[in-house]
């Protein structure tokens, strides 16, 4: 009797014709609110220009002298660390940027990491709003950097792994990695996350500038790098933000990406581990072809002779932006030198980067009354 009934009703044409309207009117839905949750990201438009010298000037003269930090919180290993949903800790954020601001640094630079986009694009640009109004809250500015060629090649999303003791950036993630090599399909996910986050921020004028790749090239990768590079400074163009492009010019033995890093980026930046004298080198080659803003983005490693007292001093005589790496000391175990392994986890005598200990006492108190001078604080 069942089965008879349901042929009788399957075979009625009435019947047939209304479901097939509502599974059709229930995928259009579906179809509908899937477009309304998708980012919505500019397609093909025509890459702005490279920004002349006087707009690299101009735009420079609204900052005044940059300095700060290579910014990550002390209880985070890495970058999906910060950004996760379940490890984000704006109040952590929130103590140690004014630790920052205590001494008179008004600009960070932080890292983004397309996993903890891809998890979740809303809640991550959330985040990241969340994270720009605690920076302004405390007059800081921030510079965002999208790529990275440092550190471990292999990530997963959810629970990061615990620090190694004594190792330098022991969970620190490329971005993106050798994914980039096995899947093909990824430039496109890469693409969408940019110019996502571009296009949400492209007005934020809490944001200084858009970093678009640390060290390409870098851990023997070389010119394996460029097609990125060059892929993030055309998407980043199509989306023409507010903000200048660039991405720091590290090591000259890339004689390849460094002049292309030169020649595309609307404001220069570079990072210098030397002292005194190799840094000034730096600078002096710089100036020898460009007369645009410099900006160093990585600096002070003190077993390297790269220090505040003889580094920074000369970054703000002569304006150059000045962001030392590392603030508060955490899991990322940046107080240990990069080649330097300190299995038992002691703490080295000198301390290779960062300024504060997680409850805002400093490393070196005579450091910490130099970058008050230099700052006006």
């Amino acid at each position: 009797m069942l089965k008879f009934t349901s042929l009788h009703l399957l075979t009625d044409k009435k019947q047939i014709m209304q479901i097939n309207f509502r599974i059709l009117s229930v995928t259009l839905l579906a179809s509908v609110l899937l477009s309304a949750c998708s980012p919505k990201i500019p397609q093909n438009q025509t890459p702005r220009q490279k920004w002349t010298v006087e707009q690299a000037n101009n735009w420079y003269k609204q900052w005044g002298w940059l300095r700060g930090a290579n910014f990550i919180p002390s209880n985070a290993i890495n970058q999906l660390e910060m950004w996760q949903e379940d490890t984000f800790d704006p109040a952590t954020i929130n103590r140690e940027l004014g630790y920052a601001e205590g001494v008179g640094m008004n600009s960070m630079r932080v890292y983004l990491h397309h996993i903890a986009w891809q998890q979740d694009p809303k809640g991550f640009k959330n985040r990241v709003k969340q994270y720009l109004s605690i920076a302004d809250k405390h007059g800081i500015s921030t510079m965002l950097v999208f790529f990275d060629d440092c550190w471990n090649a292999e990530y997963q999303a959810g629970i990061q792994p615990a620090p190694k003791p004594g190792i330098h950036n022991s969970g620190w993630l490329k971005d993106p990695g050798n994914r980039i090599y096995r899947d093909p399909k990824l430039i496109d996910t890469l693409e969408t996350y940019v110019k996502d986050v571009l296009t949400t921020f492209k007005h934020d004028k809490r944001i200084v500038l858009w970093d678009l790749y640390n060290e390409p090239g870098g851990q023997s990768i070389g010119n394996k790098s460029m097609p990125l590079l060059k892929q993030v400074f055309q998407w980043a163009r199509e989306v023409n933000p507010l903000q200048p492009l660039t991405a720091g010019v590290w090591n000259w033995d890339l004689k390849e990406l460094s002049e292309w890093q030169i020649a595309n980026s609307d404001v220069v930046t570079y990072h210098n581990y030397g002292d005194e004298v190799d840094h000034q080198k730096t600078i002096d080659s710089f100036r020898d072809r460009y007369a645009g803003p410099l900006i160093c983005t990585e600096y002070m490693a003190r077993n390297n002779g790269s220090m505040f007292t003889n580094v920074m001093p000369i970054l703000k005589k002569q304006n150059i932006g000045a962001y030392n790496w590392g603030l508060v000391a955490g899991k990322t175990n940046t107080i240990y030198k990069w080649d330097v392994p300190m299995p038992s986890g002691e703490e080295p005598k000198i301390w290779f980067h960062d300024i504060f200990r997680k409850h805002g006492t400093p490393y070196s108190q005579k450091e910490l009354d130099l970058i008050k001078s230099l700052t006006s604080k």
